[in-house]
């Protein structure tokens, strides 16, 4: 009985699909990484690359935040997961310290200024941010330079649909 009983049982583990993943798709450090997602913040959908390309980046380069990282880290290439992303591992907490206020005559001219718009700043080495108008007053405007997504949990839907060899780095010019 108990010999019939271990046949029955290797007999049923022998039916069972199992997935053979290559290594080659498995998501790891240095990896060029291919990734469909939906991000989700307080219930509502923020954005998706479902219908688009999906998004690209080399893992461990800091490309995206540190919790997305690690939530993908060691899948594989068609697997999908959900990976919650607490503000510590995403965009931080708010710091009171980037509300700052302006005259409104330093804002674009003809723009109606109204609390919630966003607002393009550029810093003296010419990168772009968001800044959020948090208050129109009679003769300023404060805004806020935190992200936008700073001190909320963030929800990802995520499916792996790539994983390659990332493109050698460009070597660092050198001064003469």
């Amino acid at each position: 009985m108990r010999k019939s009983m271990m046949v029955v049982m290797a007999s049923m583990l022998l039916t069972v699909p199992f997935k053979v993943f290559a290594a080659d798709d498995v998501v790891v450090p240095g990896k060029l990484i291919k990734v469909d997602y939906t991000l989700t913040v307080d219930n509502k959908q923020v954005e998706t690359s479902i219908g688009k390309e999906p998004l690209q980046f080399v893992l461990g380069a800091k490309a995206i935040i540190p919790g997305l990282e690690k939530g993908i880290t060691g899948m594989h290439v068609g697997e999908e997961k959900m990976v919650t992303v607490e503000p510590a591992d995403g965009y931080g907490q708010p710091d009171p310290k980037a509300v700052k206020e302006f005259p409104k005559t330093s804002m674009p001219k003809g723009m109606e200024l109204k609390q919630g718009l966003v607002l393009q700043a550029n810093a003296p080495d010419g990168n772009s941010f968001p800044a959020v108008i948090k208050e129109v007053k009679d003769s300023t405007v404060l805004l806020d330079f935190n992200h936008p997504l700073a001190g909320k949990q963030l929800q990802f839907k995520v499916k792996i649909v790539g994983v390659e060899t990332a493109p050698a780095a460009k070597p660092a010019a050198q001064k003469s």
